[in-house]
């Protein structure tokens, strides 16, 4: 997010004119910070979003100077993200088997080697919706004595590799692996999809009964309505009947007995 308005805000800039840089950018983060509505802006890492903007000004950077396009927003579809953060009095370190992040505490991992001093670290999900945790570190490579010996290798495509020596290291075969995964996850992403419609044609026809019985109510309700106001019209009118003739016979009778 952080990201698009910096960019948002310096396409505006350039678009009028105007020269703004990461200063002004960063400015505008502080001043975000201070608005209600992106109070929880205070909740993240604050390094993390301050090396968004200067990840933006590194591509507009190499855009002015030609070796890259022009930064371009940022989806929040997109499946695969990640966020940078510096190293700052040891606020990030490992361990045992976890890692420490700023704001996010310790986590656990699956450390693949041992390392030095961390510098900064970059955070990435992949589409899979795996984590890794990638290390920038202080690395000393030690030396290792040769005696002057000299060996040849071949890159090949049965053998990953063979060297003069005869030694031979197999293909691991990462593509085969790969793409039987994901058939299984293509497999697995259509009966998904198959259960979702299937769902979805219940509810819809759960709905379409309910509101059925609903018009039927409703109806049923409009139809009592419709006869209780003929039945009150009908008494009315033969109360008034009733009356007329009574009057009637009275006047009948008040003749009958003058004769």
């Amino acid at each position: 997010m952080i990201y698009n308005k910096g960019l948002s805000m310096r396409n505006i800039a350039y678009a009028a004119g105007d020269k703004i840089g990461y200063n002004q950018t960063s400015s505008m983060l502080t001043e975000l910070k201070k608005q209600e509505d992106y109070a929880f802006l205070k909740e993240v890492d604050s390094i993390a979003l301050q090396q968004s903007l200067r990840d933006l000004d590194r591509g507009f950077k190499n855009f002015f100077a030609k070796r890259a396009a022009h930064p371009r927003f940022k989806s929040k579809h997109d499946h695969h993200q990640s966020y940078r953060t510096m190293n700052q009095s040891n606020n990030i370190r490992i361990t045992g088997r976890y890692i420490k992040l700023p704001k996010l505490g310790y986590i656990k991992i699956r450390q693949s080697m041992e390392i030095g001093h961390i510098n900064h670290v970059t955070i990435e999900r992949t589409p899979t919706g795996k984590y890794f945790v990638i290390l920038n570190v202080d690395f000393d490579p030690e030396l290792r004595p040769n005696a002057g010996g000299k060996i040849g290798i071949d890159v090949g495509i049965k053998a990953f590799y063979s060297d003069s020596n005869g030694n031979t290291v197999s293909n691991p075969k990462y593509l085969e692996k790969s793409a039987r995964k994901l058939i299984r996850e293509q497999r697995k992403a259509c009966a998904d999809h198959k259960k979702a419609e299937s769902d979805h044609a219940k509810e819809l026809a759960h709905c379409k009964s309910e509101l059925q019985l609903a018009h039927e109510k409703a109806i049923l309700e409009l139809e009592q309505k419709y006869q209780a106001t003929i039945q009150k019209l009908k008494e009315e009118k033969q109360a008034e009947i009733d009356k007329y003739q009574q009057k009637y016979f009275d006047l009948l009778e008040k003749t009958s007995s003058k004769k």
